[in-house]
């Protein structure tokens, strides 16, 4: 699976420690995760999700693979992150390990998956702590548990809508990415992409997936259309040329430095999915 992540058209893949790991084969999955750190992952960010806090586990993860030669490895993710002390001991951690002999690679920022109850009351914690934060990632199932959810085809509206939006405008105040989560019905490509879009429109960066089959529509949706980024282009072009700051007309339309900031975020990830500027 390692072997096959190098290979398909994802943006971050997430080495996996916590779930999908039986008590068994933490320490095997360790030594295969260290290993995989050293290959070459093609440009593609690198991200491990350690075992939680709460358990165990998770010293001997962050120890053992932030102690390795970890050139391909640009951050770790917190699964059930449920306050800033858990973020500073975990970076702490990384400190730590990074100074041991043999270690190599550079600096590791920190994501924080949000899927307790307990997690979305300090989530304003959680994203201003003192630590190299990167990005809050919405984690469902988790979260279904945690607040008891087991009827949600019968509410009527989107459930998930608060959760969502707490997590984007935590992220956004701290300067972070926000990451919507994974539709787990890999075999439903109808909820993947309503899904998907919803995300997308509320002004998340992206969506996790689970299975390779669910990365084109994810990369089609999160992607700018061609109209859409040549847009972006002429907003700053537009104010670029303006004289002086403030409003300007185009196309019948008023931007100003709102305008440019969207323009610039969506220009950047347009440069990202392939469009040339």
């Amino acid at each position: 699976m390692l072997a096959k992540a190098r290979t398909i058209d994802a943006d971050e893949i997430v080495i996996d420690l916590e779930d999908s790991v039986s008590h068994e084969a933490k320490q095997e999955a360790r030594a295969a995760a260290r290993a995989a750190l050293a290959e070459d992952w093609g440009g593609r960010a690198v991200a491990v999700r350690i075992n939680g806090i709460a358990t165990e586990w998770w010293t001997a993860d962050v120890a053992e693979v932030a102690s390795a030669d970890r050139s391909a490895l640009d951050s770790l993710v917190i699964p059930k992150c449920e306050s800033a002390e858990q973020v500073r001991a975990v970076a702490r951690l990384v400190e730590e390990a990074a100074r041991s002999p043999g270690s190599e690679g550079p600096a590791v920022s920190l994501q924080a998956l949000i899927e307790t109850a307990a997690g979305l009351v300090a989530i304003r914690e959680i994203a201003s702590a003192d630590a190299p934060m990167e990005a809050l990632i919405v984690g469902y199932a988790d979260l279904r548990a945690s607040l008891g959810r087991t009827l949600e085809a019968e509410y009527p509206g989107d459930p998930w809508h608060w959760v969502r939006e707490t997590v984007l405008v935590n992220a956004r105040a701290a300067g972070l990415a926000a990451i919507d989560g994974p539709v787990l019905e890999i075999s439903d490509d109808d909820s993947l992409r309503s899904s998907a879009w919803s995300a997308r429109a509320l002004g998340y960066d992206g969506k996790w997936a689970i299975h390779p089959n669910q990365l084109p529509p994810i990369n089609e949706i999160f992607s700018p259309t061609r109209e859409e980024f040549e847009r972006a282009r002429s907003v700053l072009a537009a104010l670029e040329s303006a004289d002086g700051p403030g409003a300007v007309r185009l196309e019948g339309e008023m931007i100003d430095e709102a305008s440019r900031k969207q323009a610039a975020r969506l220009l950047a990830r347009g440069e990202a999915a392939g469009l040339s500027s």
